[in-house]
């Protein structure tokens, strides 16, 4: 069993940066089972396209939620293969939608897939989460944790 759990998001867009903030102290943390690769990939979506060629048992992303809603609130989500749609993949850039819906183009499959996202307050060209986003962070890792025990069944008592 292996699962990786993916920082998105650009730090120099203030909550944008929330994935890899999330995905630094989670690494930091050492509360990762050793089937669990963390990794912040920023913008590159390239890259994470590669690695979910490598062959994982499951997904588990996180970033900034786009869309209305109160800053700093998370949200648990499965996607599916039916749920990505048509994106445009930008080989410098990090539409996670297109990444995804492009594996099966690049040889690949999308494994079981979750998102652990919250809602912005600020996304100005800035370094820095807002206080509401920032207070969020610890929730979040205790997300990611909750969806590697409940719904990464190989992997129960992670965490």
């Amino acid at each position: 069993m292996r699962v990786l759990v993916a920082g998105i998001g650009n730090l120099f867009c203030g909550d944008d940066g929330f994935g890899p903030e999330v995905v630094r102290r989670l690494a930091a943390s050492g509360t990762l089972p050793e089937e669990v690769r963390a990794v912040d990939y920023g913008i590159r979506g390239m890259h994470l396209a590669y690695d979910l060629l490598e062959g994982y048992d499951a997904l588990v992303i996180v970033d900034a939620l786009p869309g209305d809603g109160n800053p700093g609130t998370l949200a648990v989500l499965e996607v599916g293969e039916g749920d990505l749609g048509v994106g445009a993949f930008d080989p410098h850039g990090m539409a996670p939608v297109a990444v995804l819906a492009s594996l099966s183009d690049l040889g690949g499959s999308l494994p079981p897939t979750y998102v652990v996202g919250c809602r912005p307050a600020d996304l100005s060209d800035r370094i820095g989460l807002s206080d509401e986003v920032e207070a969020a962070v610890p929730d979040a890792m205790e997300a990611v944790l909750a969806v590697l025990r409940e719904r990464v069944p190989a992997l129960d008592g992670a965490g």
